[in-house]
């Protein structure tokens, strides 16, 4: 089986620009290149997890979306780096476009995104470890039985503290976030 460090999208690996869908607008965080090349290196599946309510708002179609991820590759591969693949979340019960205005197993804080990419990719979640810059991305991972980090910049604005949604650890940044994956590595099992 293999590990796969799922990370969330928005807030964590570019910056957060509400609703975005516009791939001139996207900006890496700090040492994002560096460290998604630190953890290919550690042979990590690295995997996008992200709710993208937008589209059941009626903010911008799957096809922005798809838009994105394209650009975030194009992007990546100037620092010899890849995502090995996308899941994002179009629903949310109260959207607009009626098709995807339901609630779902996929959206988080659901784990539904990480157990379909376990399936596809044959993870081994408890090796694996979730990135988010909201508790609700730790509640997902948590709830996969994956390690969790919170990266804590500010984007939290709910703090609904729970057993379920309590970060394995907290970091200041997407780089502090991959050293201590790094030295969790190291240790013995």
């Amino acid at each position: 089986m293999r590990k796969a460090v799922f990370i969330d999208r928005d807030g964590t690996l570019i910056k957060d620009v509400p609703y975005n869908a516009d791939p001139a607008l996207i900006s890496f965080e700090y040492h994002a290149a560096e460290m998604l090349r630190a953890l290919k290196q550690k042979d990590f599946l690295l995997i996008i997890i992200s709710n993208q309510s937008g589209i059941a708002k009626g903010f911008f179609s799957e096809h922005d979306v798809l838009a994105m991820h394209k650009e975030i590759q194009k992007r990546l591969l100037q620092y010899d780096v890849q995502i090995d693949t996308f899941y994002y979340c179009p629903h949310l019960k109260e959207g607009e476009i009626k098709e995807y205005a339901f609630d779902c197993d996929c959206r988080k804080p659901k784990p539904g995104l990480i157990y379909r990419a376990a399936h596809d990719f044959n993870i081994n979640l408890k090796k694996s470890w979730m990135i988010g810059d909201i508790l609700n991305d730790a509640e997902a991972g948590n709830a996969a039985g994956c390690k969790t980090i919170l990266i804590m910049n500010g984007n939290e604005t709910e703090w609904i503290l729970n057993d379920e949604r309590l970060p394995t650890f907290t970091a200041g940044s997407l780089k502090e976030a991959t050293e201590i994956i790094l030295k969790h590595e190291l240790e013995p099992v």
